[in-house]
C-alpha cells in the first residue's frame, strides 16, 4: 500500500430512506360493496449501516464517497399488504475506526471487530394502514399514517490503527527501519525527517508461529499536541496500541530529554496515554562500543528506574531477538 493510498479520516453525509405511508384502500370485490378498511402498513426505510471489516486497513475506498443515501421504504396496499423496506445500504470499514458528528464532533460509536454492524441512520418507520384504525363507531377510517420522515447526518469517519505495539519516536529515530526488519512491511525509508506521513503496519512473527502487530507511527515533533507537524493525525493511532515502544537513537544529545518530550507530548493529548506499558529503545547502537555502552547504562539506570530499555542496531542485526521476547512477555503478561 502506498502512503497516498492510507486514508484515515473522510466526512461523508448519510441519509437513510423515509418509510411508506399507510394505506387508506377500503375492500371492494364483487357481491361486497361495502367491505372494511384493509389498508396495509408502509414499509420501513432503509438504514445506512456501519459493518467491520478486518481486511480494510484503510478508509482508501470511501475517499471519493460523499454522499450515501438508502432506499424508501415503499407504500402500504390492499387487502392489508405491507409494501416493501428501503433498500439498507451497508458501508465496510477497517477495525478502529471512529465515528463521529460532524457539527459537534461527538463520538457516536467505534467499530473494533469484525462484522460488527451500527446504524449510523436509522431507516424511517413506516405508516400504520387504516385497518388499525377501525372501530365500532368509525367502521370505515379513510385516514392512515404517513411514512416517517429519514434521517440525514454528516459525520466523520476517524482511523485509529489497532496494533499491539506502536513505535513512538521523533523523525529519524530508526522506526521505520526496525519495521522493516522485524516485518515484512515495507515502509519508505530515508535520511530525512518525516520520511513516514502515514502509519504502516507489519506483523512481527514471533516462536511458535505466534505474532502481534507493531505500527510505525510518523515520528513526533515538539508542539504535536497543538496541531505542529503531524500533529493530531499521527497522535490519534497512538491511543489503540497496548503498548508503546519509545524509539530514541544512540547519538542523541540527550536521551532523557528525548524521552521526556515524547513522554510530554503523549500527555497533553491524552493523559490515558501515560497508562499503558512503555519500553525505551536505543537505536543505532553498532555506533557504542563497548566502553561507550556499558558508560551509557550507568546513566540509564539512573534515568530509567522504572522503565526497561534495551540497545538494538536493526541495520547491524543487534538485540532484535531480545526486543521480541520483552515485547511478547509485555503484551502476554
Amino acid at each position: 500500500m502506498t502512503e497516498g493510498n492510507f486514508v484515515d479520516y473522510v466526512k461523508i453525509y448519510v441519509s437513510s430512506g423515509k418509510g411508506g405511508k399507510g394505506s387508506t384502500h377500503l375492500h371492494r370485490e364483487k357481491f361486497i360493496e361495502k367491505g372494511g378498511p384493509d389498508g396495509g402498513d408502509g414499509g420501513r426505510g432503509g438504514h445506512v449501516i456501519l459493518r467491520g471489516n478486518k481486511n480494510l486497513w484503510t478508509l482508501f475506498h470511501l475517499k471519493f464517497t460523499k454522499h450515501v443515501k438508502a432506499g424508501h421504504g415503499g407504500d402500504g396496499g390492499s387487502s392489508r399488504s405491507t409494501g416493501h423496506d428501503g433498500e439498507d445500504k451497508i458501508i465496510e470499514v477497517p477495525l478502529g475506526t471512529v465515528v463521529k458528528d460532524q457539527e459537534t464532533e461527538e463520538i457516536l460509536f467505534e467499530i473494533t471487530e469484525h462484522g460488527e454492524e451500527k446504524i449510523v441512520a436509522r431507516g424511517g418507520k413506516g405508516g400504520l394502514g387504516n385497518w388499525h384504525f377501525r372501530s365500532a363507531t368509525n367502521q370505515t377510517p379513510r385516514y392512515a399514517q404517513p411514512g416517517m420522515p429519514p434521517e440525514e447526518h454528516d459525520v466523520i469517519l476517524e482511523l485509529k490503527v489497532l496494533a499491539d505495539v506502536g513505535l513512538v519516536g521523533f523523525p529519524n529515530a530508526g522506526k521505520s527501519t526496525l519495521l522493516s526488519v522485524l516485518t515484512s512491511a515495507k515502509p519508505k525509508i530515508a535520511d530525512y525527517p518525516f520520511t513516514t506521513l502515514k502509519p504502516n503496519l507489519g506483523i512481527v512473527a514471533y516462536r511458535d508461529f505466534q505474532s502481534f502487530v507493531m505500527a510505525d507511527i510518523p515520528g513526533i515533533i515538539e508542539g504535536a499536541a497543538e496541531g505542529k507537524g503531524l500533529g493530531h493525525y499521527f497522535l490519534r493511532h497512538i491511543e489503540r496500541n497496548s503498548t508503546l515502544l519509545f524509539l530514541v537513537p544512540a547519538d542523541a544529545d540527550d536521551i532523557k530529554k528525548e524521552y521526556d518530550i515524547l513522554l510530554d507530548e503523549l500527555r497533553r493529548y491524552n493523559p490515558e496515554l501515560l497508562d499503558k506499558e512503555r519500553l525505551l529503545v536505543i537505536s543505532k547502537s553498532d555506533m557504542l562500543d563497548a566502553e561507550l555502552q556499558a558508560e551509557m547504562k550507568v546513566l540509564l539506570d539512573r534515568d530509567f528506574q522504572q522503565i526497561p530499555y534495551l540497545f538494538i542496531s536493526s541495520v547491524a542485526q543487534q538485540g532484535l531477538q531480545e526486543l521480541k521476547d520483552t515485547l511478547w512477555k509485555m503484551l502476554n503478561s
